[in-house]
């Protein structure tokens, strides 16, 4: 499936879910933004098993090198499950992990559930990245159980500046950071392309090109 195809497919699914949403939203840095994205609205057998091929298709088209699915607490772990079994339904049966936000003092212990991480290439599988906060402790978390971090993969990439005085998004500040790259589903680019193509959503691209005027990166 092409590039563009998965990335229309997704923001279908997620317009369909009501995981996408348009109108004036206070987000947690306090900015006011026209859209709003909810990975948990997928909330679904059918829908979650559409997400995870649209993953999988933007996965294989930045040709990744990883033998291991890791999801971070709590969104990451759905959408990484998803995902294994979406591989595994295209003949790639990989191994999964995640983790607890509390360790565990009884029973098998720790914070990690699933497959080892040790000398494994790990694909680190989440919502979005905002602060760059949960995916700086999922690459802690790796690093500790001797795994060695091959990518992340994420939904919607907001494409903004973290901060007023940034030059960068959070994606481009973990790339920056770790060295490793940061792939989307589908990003305000793509946003704004298919909000250009639709009668129904064409109402709205005015604020998301004024949104990304005030607040995109260049």
């Amino acid at each position: 499936m092409s590039d563009a195809n998965h990335r229309t497919r997704f923001l279908q699914l997620a317009l369909r879910a009501q995981a996408l949403r348009f109108g004036e939203f206070t987000l947690k840095s306090g900015r006011i933004s026209p859209y709003f994205f909810n990975a948990g609205r997928f909330d679904s057998g059918a829908a979650l098993a559409g997400l995870a091929a649209c993953y999988a298709d933007a996965v294989d088209a930045a040709a990744l090198d990883f033998d291991l699915l890791f999801g971070p607490a709590y969104k990451g772990i759905p959408l990484a499950t998803a995902l294994a079994c979406e591989y595994a339904r295209r003949g790639r049966d990989l191994p999964l992990a995640f983790n607890r936000k509390e360790a565990k003092a009884h029973g098998e212990g720790g914070t990690l559930i699933g497959a080892p991480l040790a000398s494994k290439r790990v694909l680190i599988v989440d919502d979005v990245i905002t602060a760059g906060t949960a995916i700086r402790e999922a690459l802690a978390i790796i690093g500790e159980a001797g795994g060695t971090p091959a990518g992340i993969v994420i939904a919607l990439d907001r494409q903004e500046r973290v901060r007023e005085d940034a030059g960068e998004s959070a994606a481009q500040a973990v790339t920056r950071e770790h060295g490793i790259p940061v792939v989307a589903v589908a990003g305000l680019a793509d946003l704004l392309a298919f909000a250009g193509e639709s009668a129904e959503l064409g109402q709205h691209r005015d604020a998301l090109l004024a949104y990304r005027a005030r607040y995109g990166i260049a």
